[in-house]
């Protein structure tokens, strides 16, 4: 067991990938050798149900520097990459697919970007793909929007092959599926040197797929949320403060102009309305009720923030070559 920090910590999300993980870290060793890096390779099970932790235990058994946890379910690959950051220990944290479609060729290209180059985080751009055209097309328009939304100049943002400094991912938490914009959320943690180098996609060996359509839906939700959150998480009143303002004075510029209206007609002796028989009187209303709610959601949201409520675990049922206190 290695006791320095190694150079590199490979971190590789798995889920049912039984066939591919004996070849996958064989290309990994081999690729770390033949550059003379210390390293680690963290395989994190995401409650897989075929036979993929009895692989790693073979693994781990024949090289000491492949580590595993395993959770006790499919929690999704935010919370697989999310615990692998928690337990990494390398200068170095580099991310693939466990499916072989990332190559490990691509480590020193990366590992010198991040070194040598001074990235805080750099993503892999798979430009010429091995996808059907159902995930493509989707994936361009999702890449566009984030681009737009975030200034970050990337052309694929969900691609699994990303290197970070140590910094990096110890100080970003993701979960749901907001593994897709980890570039969003550290360049709104101040990590805003981020790059992009283009890597080989290669054609799926084993399997199939293990994402559906619906991550697409799912994804555009958390950059919404990705959004609103980098924006007003440690200033919430900010936001609903804004919005009740906005609703608040709205509201009673209408019941000043009708209250002002009726006193005008009672001056110049002309037939008044009463203001409660306005229907415009009921929409000042709701305008006021609204701006209120809107001031206590953000005093409420305020509270929150500053009682810093607890980050959300994973259960890991196993563990190896991991101390329990990096789990």
């Amino acid at each position: 067991m290695v006791h320095k920090q190694p150079d590199i910590s490979v971190i590789v999300p798995l889920y049912n990938e039984e066939e591919s993980l004996p070849e996958l870290c064989s290309w990994i060793s081999r690729v770390m050798n033949e550059n003379a890096y210390s390293y680690e390779v963290l395989l994190i099970d995401d409650g897989s149900t075929d036979n993929s932790w009895k692989v790693v235990e073979q693994l781990f058994s024949g090289n000491p520097y492949i580590r595993g946890i395993r959770f006790n379910r499919n929690y999704g690959k935010s919370a697989a990459l999310n615990t692998g950051f928690k337990a990494c220990k390398g200068g170095v944290v580099i991310t693939m697919d466990a499916d072989l479609q990332d190559s490990p060729d691509e480590i020193p290209g990366l590992f010198r970007m991040i070194k040598e180059d001074g990235y805080d985080l750099v993503s892999g751009w798979k430009k010429e793909r091995y996808d059907p055209v159902s995930k493509t097309i989707p994936s361009k328009f999702f890449n566009w929007v984030t681009r737009k939304i975030s200034n970050i100049e990337l052309h694929d943002f969900n691609c699994g092959l990303k290197a970070y400094s140590r910094e990096v991912v110890k100080n970003i938490n993701i979960y749901g599926e907001m593994h897709r914009y980890i570039p969003v959320i550290a360049k709104w943690r101040g990590f805003d040197r981020i790059g992009e180098k283009v890597v080989q996609h290669r054609a799926r060996k084993f399997g199939v797929t293990k994402f559906g359509w619906e991550r697409f839906i799912t994804g555009f939700l958390d950059l919404l949320s990705i959004t609103f959150v980098s924006k007003f998480k440690q200033r919430p009143m900010h936001f609903f403060g804004s919005l009740g303002t906005l609703s608040f004075v709205t509201g009673f510029l209408i019941t000043i102009w009708l209250i002002a209206e009726k006193i005008h007609h009672i001056y110049k002796n002309r037939p008044a309305r009463d203001v409660t028989d306005q229907p415009l009187f009921f929409l000042a209303l709701v305008a006021l009720i609204i701006g209120v709610q809107l001031f206590l959601a953000g005093f409420l949201a305020e509270m929150m923030v500053m009682n810093n409520s607890k980050k959300k675990e994973y259960l890991v049922i196993d563990r190896i070559g991991i101390e329990k206190r990096h789990a």
